[in-house]
């Protein structure tokens, strides 16, 4: 074997490694969603015998789906889907647009106090929900609130750190000679946000709502807090009340609801995947 041929066979060698060590990293991260996947498809005897690490269910189950979905019988997973949507896609749609609003005016107006104001909103990323949660929940019970998706959309109306910054970031890197060119042309200030800047923005947009989308519609500590009608329950509320210490618990149902409420978030991501990484990239955020 010629040094040609030996350096040929030692970066296969190198390249066998590296994907099979990714594939069995790729499997151990996977493992607990194909974990559940597996059981929404046993019977709950199953998920807790001696064989329940294993993946293929002795028999295929359909039944844990239609009987997760209809729930109590009053209530069903229709509705507690509905409620998810509603909360996420307004949250969202708030969160993203007042962002990037906010955005606009910390990267391009000058004003006074600027870097004051935008360095206070910074700080606002290192505060906890849990800090802020109880002077919250007294000014929404004050206001009546309380049993209503408002203290959960309302507030994602004012604007996510998080996403300022991202907005920020990227708002900077577009030249300001475009605006200076929209200013010549009779463009207001508002008028360059929304018919410059936005459409420029377009993949840090898109990834605000894909952050923005699966935090909300993973959100349970926001929906216990300020909801106490079942009929207005989240689907991540929904799955907890299937857990019952009083009676027996339905696991299989519970498995069975848990991978269907992994499917929006999915979806999502692969509909607009590529927008995150570029959207992360230009940020300079990876």
């Amino acid at each position: 074997m010629d040094n040609k041929t030996k350096k040929l066979y030692k970066n296969r060698m190198k390249s066998l490694e590296f994907h099979l060590l990714a594939v069995i990293l790729g499997f151990i991260m996977l493992y607990p969603v194909l974990w559940m996947v597996s059981n929404s498809f046993k019977t709950t005897q199953e998920i807790f015998s001696q064989n329940s690490f294993s993946l293929i269910p002795e028999k295929l189950l359909l039944e844990n789906y239609r009987r997760g979905w209809r729930y109590n019988g009053s209530t069903t997973f229709t509705t507690f889907f509905k409620n998810s949507f509603i909360y996420t896609g307004f949250a969202t749609f708030g969160a993203v647009l007042t962002s990037s609003l906010i955005a606009f005016g910390f990267a391009r107006i000058k004003f006074i106090g600027r870097n004051f104001w935008y360095t206070c909103m910074f700080l606002t990323l290192m505060i906890p929900f849990q800090v802020v949660m109880i002077p919250q929940f007294i000014i929404f019970y004050k206001l009546g609130w309380v049993n209503t998706f408002l203290p959960l959309i309302v507030p994602m109306f004012g604007g996510v750190p998080f996403f300022i910054f991202l907005m920020v970031q990227f708002i900077r890197q577009i030249p300001v000679d475009l605006d200076n060119s929209a200013k010549i042309d009779g463009c207001s200030k508002f008028m360059i946000y929304s018919r410059i800047i936005f459409p420029l923005i377009k993949p840090a947009l898109i990834t605000a709502t894909i952050f923005s989308f699966y935090w909300r519609w993973d959100d349970f500590i926001g929906p216990l807090l300020f909801l106490n009608k079942p009929k207005l329950f989240t689907v991540s509320l929904a799955l907890r009340m299937f857990a019952d210490p009083q009676t027996s618990t339905d696991w299989s149902a519970i498995f069975a609801m848990g991978t269907l409420s992994l499917f929006p978030v999915i979806i999502i991501f692969l509909i607009f995947q590529k927008y995150i990484v570029q959207g992360l990239v230009t940020t300079g955020l990876k």
